[in-house]
């Protein structure tokens, strides 16, 4: 009985960590455009107002409010009062028990994802796995693995394999580096791909079309199709 109840117990744990990024990310999403919504949407006074100076309402007023909001912020984290703010709000999901940890890994998972001047993240490979003849795509996270190299008997690095459509989500794997195929891609068209479970593809791992010849005059094609 015990057992079971650990098992349960992990379970809904694993379950809870695997929504609560995606999850909490939407709600935060929504939570921004229903309050920008709400503010300057068609039928409240801004609205009324956008509509009597340009004639017409324009659509998706909410949304473009909630990513300029998003960029304020963005800006003011970039000061000295937003990172001061930024510095105390992390302090204090750091003292809350439970959120603590959660919200210390997501945060340096984001910060690698996003943040361009690390060097995580921004290298998109390809290897084979589960076994032969499958393919997988990562991204490489640390090229550095110090006694790890010793313990593998070859040189390897570490990749993270997201999970379509959730890149929140994947495995950390340890690979050779003479297993690893290198994509000439971005890391933005990489996750576009998983966002798209694939049915999006980057213009660089594009076919390149078949040139049209250009037809060539035949002034007997008519008559021979007469014919």
């Amino acid at each position: 009985m015990n057992e079971f109840l650990r098992h349960l117990r992990d379970a809904f744990v694993s379950g809870l960590l695997a929504i609560l990024p995606v999850g909490g990310l939407f709600y935060i999403l929504w939570f921004l455009y229903s309050l920008m919504n709400g503010l300057v949407g068609k039928h409240t006074p801004f609205g009324e107002m956008v509509q009597n100076a340009l004639g017409r309402w324009i659509p998706g007023m909410g949304i473009y409010m909630m990513l300029l909001l998003i960029l304020i912020v963005g800006f003011i984290t970039r000061n000295f009062f937003g990172r001061t703010l930024q510095y105390y709000m992390d302090r204090l999901f750091a003292s809350v028990p439970g959120i603590r940890k959660m919200y210390s890994t997501l945060k340096q998972f984001s910060n690698a994802l996003l943040n361009r001047n690390t060097a995580a993240f921004h290298k998109v490979v390809m290897f084979e796995y589960p076994m032969e003849g499958i393919n997988i795509i990562g991204l490489v996270t640390n090229e550095n693995l110090g006694k790890l190299n010793d313990k593998t008997k070859e040189d390897s690095i570490l990749v993270y394999a997201p999970t379509a459509p959730n890149p929140l989500s994947g495995m950390m794997l340890l690979v050779p580096k003479s297993k690893i195929i290198e994509l000439d891609i971005a890391v933005d068209d990489a996750l576009s791909m998983v966002l798209s479970s694939g049915s999006v593809l980057p213009a660089s791992l594009g076919r390149s079309e078949v040139p049209k010849t250009r037809p060539r005059f035949n002034p007997f094609r008519r008559r021979k199709e007469k014919e």
